[in-house]
């Protein structure tokens, strides 16, 4: 018996199979305008502003490209990524967070706060800032593309505020 023969004494039966496919929430259609309008009062500028923050930020760029898009400064291109959930936005290390909240707590003067950590005016502020306005979740759920990814955040820059005391500088080598 050659493979021929063998070949003509099976049967094949197909059946119809079903279609499964990858289950996905796609509100890609949604205005992110629209939905900033409904938090106006919680945005530092205009809900398109913000739009356009988050959509550039989204898109890779800097936080000051997306605030030049959008024609806003920094800060307050900033202050909205803060405000709508996304991380890594504050100017400030860990231990200087720290110092910031002993002055916010009446603990250290001004002057002694800005020495010790090390920021300018405008990083201070914006660390202030941060520090006084929690996230707001309505602008999170608004900018949210879908039910599995947000528009922003970075577990690069999370982790490494996180590891931030442990980790020693390159001149501490020397």
């Amino acid at each position: 018996m050659g493979l021929a023969d063998i070949a003509d004494e099976l049967g094949v039966t197909t059946t119809t199979q079903e279609e499964r496919g990858v289950a996905t929430v796609d509100d890609t259609d949604v205005d992110l305008d629209a939905r900033l309008r409904d938090h106006a009062d919680k945005l530092p500028c205009t809900p398109e502003a913000a739009a356009t923050v988050l959509e550039r930020h989204a898109a890779g760029d800097s936080v000051g490209d997306a605030a030049e898009a959008a024609i806003v400064a920094p800060v307050t291109a900033a202050k909205v990524l803060h405000r709508a959930g996304i991380e890594g936005v504050t100017p400030l290390a860990p231990t200087a967070r720290q110092i910031l909240r002993d002055w916010l707590a009446g603990q250290l003067s001004r002057a002694d706060a800005l020495e010790l950590t090390g920021a300018d005016d405008a990083e201070f502020a914006l660390a202030a800032y941060i520090e006084t306005h929690d996230p707001v979740p309505e602008l999170a759920d608004a900018t949210r593309r879908d039910a599995a990814a947000s528009l922003g955040g970075d577990a690069l820059v999370k982790k490494r505020e996180e590891l931030a005391d442990t980790m020693s500088a390159s001149t501490d080598l020397f």
